[in-house]
């Protein structure tokens, strides 16, 4: 099986780094191509991949195409590799923001399988968050092997597609937060005596550990505060300051902002 990707910009650089990572594909079963011939060859020379010399001939040589453009090219990119995937045999992957399942039905034909995503930075990695929506063309192992691509990266939550903008806040900027707070943990430790690698090292291993423990327990978030949090003790004292300080009420309000300005909202 071969993938394709139109467009090599980050995102899909992240994606094909975390897919060779997890020896997903071989190098020589990624074809990429992208308006920029001079970035795309060079980048392909680097990792051993395929390249094409046109969007209809990564459609042509692959059985799953990965379309990571911007919005505004995407339509385009669209009608030039409809010819070649027009006959329902390839699917088409799209990563591109905004752009929805029926809008791309309508350039390629109600026959063409089609997965709508939204993967967040940590796919390269092998961490990665991606939503994803399929349109009913898209079912059985056809959808498996699509999925597959996301899974072995990280993980993929199947939303409906009005839900996409609440998951970009939650995933896709989430990580420039968290980032963010591990600093601040690092900061504190500095503030403290340890040195900037030592406190953000500390940091993000707890931050990893915390994150694991949430995820392979049966047990809610603050639940495993409590586990934590002895009664009359620094970490209970510790919460208290944070929350005086707003702590979750800055967070929500962080990702109100986020919401609002992807759907459009300047304020």
């Amino acid at each position: 099986m071969k993938i394709g990707f139109i467009g090599v910009g980050g995102m899909a650089q992240a994606i094909i780094g975390g897919l060779l990572r997890a020896k997903t594909f071989a190098p020589t079963e990624i074809v990429v191509h992208s308006h920029r011939k001079e970035s795309y060859e060079s980048y392909a020379q680097a990792h051993g991949l395929q390249t094409a010399e046109q969007n209809s001939d990564v459609a042509d040589q692959s059985d799953l195409v990965v379309v990571a453009v911007t919005p505004n090219v995407a339509a385009s990119v669209l009608q030039e590799i409809k010819p070649q995937v027009a006959d329902g045999q390839t699917t088409v992957i799209s990563i591109v923001a905004g752009l929805s399942l029926a809008e791309m039905a309508d350039i390629l034909g109600d026959n063409v399988p089609i997965l709508r995503t939204l993967p967040n930075v940590n796919v390269e990695v092998g961490a990665g968050m991606t939503a994803v929506a399929a349109n009913a063309r898209l079912t059985g192992t056809d959808l498996d092997a699509a999925l597959r691509v996301f899974n072995t990266i990280g993980s993929t939550t199947t939303l409906a597609e009005d839900q996409f903008g609440v998951f970009s806040a939650l995933a896709g900027s989430s990580p420039a937060y968290i980032d963010f707070f591990i600093d601040s943990l690092s900061r504190a430790g500095v503030k403290y005596g340890l040195t900037k690698a030592q406190a953000t090292q500390i940091a993000a291993q707890a931050t990893l550990g915390s994150a694991k423990m949430v995820l392979e327990s049966d047990k809610i978030p603050f639940a495993l505060i409590d586990q934590v949090a002895s009664p009359g003790g620094s970490t209970v004292a510790g919460l208290l300051a944070m929350e005086e300080a707003g702590l979750m009420t800055a967070v929500v309000k962080g990702i109100d902002a986020t919401i609002k300005r992807d759907a459009g909202d300047p304020a």
